[in-house]
């Protein structure tokens, strides 16, 4: 880890001194920015990524993305300042009080090492837990006095990170896959972080079986154009059961398939299915409601499946129905925004979204169809998307990455514009501005809201998106219709430098 992610305070002054030659620094205007670079970053280059924050303070500005990271699976090394040793016993200004049980429970593990000298294995031991399965977030907590006391140089070491699923338990996944008449796949994030895309794939040929996305996925799990793709699951039991109904096998890899959003009722699969798991998540494994598990590395267990696999002849599943072409309107639909998107968008760019109201229009117009062409988050917290960006832009020199981001998560961390525009990253930041918290509005009458009641605190009016980007070094544009958002992409995607286009939509049901 040389690249280094933080917003400085005085408790990690020390820290900065003599910085090496070889390390960057990439400084956040606040801490949520800062991880949340840090994830994109992580997710990117498929190694942890090394945060430093400050002290109580600002581990509490940050937890928002640390729950993120946590939900991401995303392996992360926070150091948090603290003060000297000699006056933690006096409850100091800017001392954290309780270090260690701050950040839980969304890390994997956090530490105050007892000595000075213990710090540098405690980062070293901190860097391998963050890697191993489930990766995630973990954090040390240094004295600021600790920097200046000598200690050993610690040996490399080799930690594996891999583990093989029960062969045992492979082989009894394997008949049920051969013997199923109608099997149905649900893949997840796990598989594009184990890097099991192509594996998924051929299993999912080779058995002719229908896939659904989970609910709460935060990256490309299969192909969105691939014949076999039947979908996205939504987060309620009852409307994943029919979405599956007259599978016979239902095969979970890799994917959080039981994490809903609201209170349902019934059976977990369809009656009479089986149900079967792939994860590399032990604790998932232990409350999935019902089936058979098998825990460890997704890729190793797909390729071992494979090898043991010999299915029958079946026909293919019916093909998923093509979404309706949107058509440019006097104000542009989100669907024409993300289709005029799908259409432009250079080769091998990268999305980074988080507009949680529009991600079943962007699942239906913008389809991603690479591994590592697709970051949101798991957690449903917003913060995430725009310093995301970010990192992922930094972790893949040369590639355009489109945030796709909406007009409210934009303002939770918002500053990521300056960092983007400081280091000038091919970004491209498109914002849906349907002035209000949409998902709010839309999700309220699940909660026993009338038709046309308010939801209070839910409109956003007044918001000058392209005043704050210029006012941060970025180029930024306002687009009202097809013409002008078109120029915009044109000119956004013919920059090496960031822009951001704010695009006012209609996205109402009355409007459709």
């Amino acid at each position: 880890m040389t690249t280094v992610f933080g917003n400085p305070g005085s408790t990690e002054l020390p820290l900065f001194r003599n910085f090496p030659d070889d390390f960057r620094y990439v400084l956040g205007l606040q801490e949520a920015v800062v991880v949340g670079m840090a994830d994109g970053y992580a997710q990117a280059t498929r190694n942890a990524a090394f945060v430093n924050l400050h002290s109580a303070a600002g581990v509490g500005n940050a937890m928002g993305n640390i729950l993120t990271a946590f939900k991401n699976r995303t392996p992360m090394v926070i150091t948090a300042g603290q003060q000297a040793r000699s006056m933690l016993p006096f409850d100091p200004f800017l001392a954290s009080r309780e270090a260690v049980e701050l950040p839980k429970p969304y890390v994997k593990w956090s530490v105050e090492p007892a000595r000075a000298e213990d710090v540098p294995h405690a980062i070293a031991r901190a860097y391998y837990l963050a890697l191993m399965p489930p990766r995630g977030p973990v954090l040390v907590s240094v004295p600021v006095d600790d920097w200046d006391r000598p200690a050993d140089f610690l040996p490399v070491r080799l930690v594996s990170q891999q583990v093989r699923p029960d062969p045992a338990v492979l082989d009894q996944i394997a008949r049920a896959l051969d013997a199923a008449t109608r099997p149905a796949f649900i893949v997840g994030g796990a598989i594009d972080r184990d890097e099991a895309f192509e594996e998924v794939v051929r299993l999912a040929e080779a058995h002719n079986a229908g896939v659904f996305v989970a609910q709460m996925t935060g990256r490309c799990s299969f192909p969105e154009d691939h014949r076999l793709f039947a979908g996205f699951l939504p987060a309620m039991r009852e409307r994943i059961v029919g979405l599956l109904a007259g599978s016979d096998l239902v095969f979970v890899i890799g994917a959080p398939a039981f994490t809903y959003h609201v209170e349902g009722f019934g059976p977990h699969v369809p009656p009479g299915a089986k149900l079967v798991q792939l994860t590399d998540d032990s604790q998932t494994a232990s409350w999935t409601p019902e089936g058979m598990a098998a825990v460890g590395s997704i890729r190793l267990g797909l390729i071992d499946l494979l090898a043991r696999t010999k299915p029958p002849v079946r026909a293919l599943p019916p093909a998923r129905a093509a979404a309706p072409r949107a058509r440019p309107t006097a104000l542009l639909s989100t669907a024409y925004v993300l289709q005029s998107l799908a259409q432009m968008r250079p080769a091998e760019s990268i999305i980074a979204e988080e507009a949680p109201s529009a991600r079943p229009v962007m699942q239906a117009h913008l389809p991603i169809l690479v591994s590592e062409g697709f970051y949101t988050m798991d957690s449903g917290g917003l913060g995430y998307g725009m310093p995301a960006a970010v990192g992922v832009a930094l972790g893949k020199p040369g590639r355009r990455v489109i945030g796709i981001i909406g007009d409210g998560s934009s303002l939770y961390s918002i500053q990521a514009i300056w960092s983007a525009a400081r280091l000038a990253l091919p970004i491209t930041f498109v914002i849906l501005n349907n002035r209000r918290y949409a998902a709010l509005q839309d999700f309220a009458p699940a909660f026993g809201f009338a038709a046309q009641e308010p939801v209070q605190g839910t409109d956003l009016t007044d918001l000058d998106l392209v005043s704050i980007a210029t006012g941060m070094g970025c180029l930024a544009v306002r687009v009202q219709d097809g013409e002008a958002l078109h120029k915009a992409l044109d000119s956004a995607f013919a920059s090496h430098r960031p822009m951001l286009i704010d695009v006012e939509v209609d996205d109402r049901p009355s409007s459709k």
